[in-house]
């Protein structure tokens, strides 16, 4: 799955940048509220989300081969870990910006559950 490998390296990169950008702050003990604050965790969440999903990602596509399961059942397991990559960060985001957008928060979830049931169901099917 070529999508899900540039994609994943990409979100690295978001990561990283995204890294570089909130440590920018850091050093100053009240930026975002504090350390401890609710809108700072969940914008590292959101950093660290980057790195997490990108990784899952490429790791789904060097996996891909191995997975013993339709073409159809890949591409929507692809797919959902994409939709899960990209929805988390924004999730991350929004929530720190707004508390009220918790119930967004089952939109990456569920992608990324379906994504990962796929391909668990596919390696461990003989």
């Amino acid at each position: 799955m070529p999508l899900n490998e540039a994609f994943g390296w990409s979100w690295i990169l978001m990561g990283v940048v995204s890294g570089l950008a909130l440590g920018l702050g850091f050093h100053q003990d009240a930026w975002l509220g504090g350390y401890a604050s609710f809108r700072r965790r969940m914008l590292r969440l959101g950093h660290i989300s980057f790195l997490g999903l990108g990784f899952l990602n490429i790791l789904f596509a060097l996996s891909a081969p191995h997975v013993h399961a339709s073409p159809a059942t890949l591409a929507i397991a692809a797919w959902a870990l994409l939709l899960g990559g990209v929805t988390m960060p924004v999730c991350c985001a929004l929530m720190a910006w707004r508390r009220g957008f918790y119930p967004l928060f089952g939109v990456p979830v569920v992608c990324l559950l379906v994504g990962s049931v796929l391909v668990v169901a596919g390696i461990l099917r003989p």
